[in-house]
């Protein structure tokens, strides 16, 4: 499996932006870099020649979501996941180990892994360290994530040090079955300070090929996910890419990059999009109000996804009123295609060594953006960097 991570500027600490490149079997993804959602081989309502149209370099795809349908080896007999969903790019696949203990009836965790009940027909599955990688081995993919022991955000320390220790056991048992697949360590904790630093720094030891930070955007406050990226990245080795795991708000995209992180997935712009919220440099708007009904411009001004560039903000209005599938699939892509082309700017502000200045203006104009959270990331900059990023 080919795999390698090189940064292309060199951050003023472990909790800085910065800009890189991650090269694996399908192709390189220049980092940061936001992964659209395609969790059972499909990115809802669009065709990959569509997503590929949006600028995206690298999908996520699901493993226990097509473990339980159609069958990882099912998938594997038809060519693989790459081929099964016409994506020809870099894929990653995320364990499923969210969706274990959430979705999942009647879970019992012990050593070996975690027995459920499928939701959908109740049937019964042992899933272990072992078999999260045999399917994302039989996915194809270029990137897995390993089984972990999930917490609320909430969890006391002894439940969130718990998950985590069990979590490195895991990961151990992952790493010795990936057969060379590239398989990054998740680092969990809950919100505590203590747990995710000792896992983050335990996590370090064992050299992973990239890291993944999860358990967070569960629900916890803003300042809580925030505090506890930057506890994890000032542990995590500088050349090796970090991935927030669920994070895909605008807002969280930009606060993310400040703190280090290089990658990011979410349901959030396939999902707004189907209800009719599409981003804009102002913040989200709401396609059905009826001040778009004779808007005879596009939805964001100067955004060159193929919504605004072929069709008015009342088109929309009109489509979404009428429930027309079109507009689902229209919005969806302005909705991606606006998450990418930030992270194409961004990385172009970072490497320019104009990132302060990028934030200041995207988060200036942003709605909802709270200026003492601002003026706190100011400070943060100042003091990890001593110069203007």
């Amino acid at each position: 499996m080919t795999f390698r991570f090189e940064l292309l500027t060199e951050p003023a600490s472990p909790v800085a932006p910065r800009a890189g490149r991650l090269t694996t079997n399908h192709g390189t993804v220049e980092t940061p870099v936001f992964m659209p959602v395609g969790t059972l081989a499909t990115v809802k309502a669009l065709l990959p020649d569509e997503v590929r149209a949006t600028g995206a370099q690298i999908l996520l795809v699901n493993a226990y979501h097509l473990y339980l349908r159609p069958g990882h080896e099912l998938v594997q007999s038809l060519g693989g996941v790459h081929q099964f969903m016409d994506w020809h790019g870099p894929i990653l696949s995320d364990s499923g180990g969210f969706q274990v203990f959430s979705l999942a009836r009647l879970r019992k965790v012990d050593e070996r892994g975690v027995r459920f009940r499928s939701h959908h027909d109740g049937s019964e599955h042992l899933y272990t360290p072992e078999t999260a990688m045999a399917v994302q081995r039989a996915l194809g993919v270029d990137i897995a994530m390993p089984l972990d022991h999930v917490v609320p955000g909430d969890a006391d320390e002894k439940a969130a040090r718990e998950a985590a220790e069990r979590t490195v056991r895991w990961y151990e048992r992952s790493r010795a079955a990936a057969d060379g697949l590239p398989a990054f360590a998740i680092v969990q904790g809950a919100t505590s300070h203590a747990v995710r630093r000792w896992h983050a720094r335990t996590l370090a030891g064992l050299d992973a090929p990239g890291y993944s930070i999860g358990g967070l955007s569960v629900g916890e406050s803003k300042e809580a996910m925030w505090a506890m990226a930057e506890v994890v990245n000032a542990e995590l080795p500088i050349g090796k890419p970090r991935y927030l795991m669920g994070v895909g708000s605008p807002e969280d995209l930009v606060e993310g990059v400040a703190r280090g992180i290089d990658m990011f997935d979410c349901v959030l712009p396939t999902r707004l999009g189907r209800n009719g919220a599409l981003f804009t440099s102002e913040g989200r708007v709401n396609i059905r109000n009826a001040r778009f009904a004779r808007e005879s411009g596009p939805v964001e001004q100067g955004c060159d996804c193929l919504a605004c560039g072929r069709f008015s903000a009342a088109y929309l209005h009109h489509l979404f009123r009428n429930r027309e599938l079109l507009g689902y699939r229209l919005a969806t892509i302005h909705n991606v295609r606006f998450l990418v082309r930030m992270m194409e700017e961004t990385r172009t502000a970072i490497v320019a060594g104009r990132f302060r200045e990028f934030t200041d203006t995207f988060l200036g104009r942003y709605r909802g953006t709270d200026p003492g959270e601002r003026e706190r990331q100011r400070r943060l900059w100042e003091a990890s960097t001593g110069r203007d990023l």
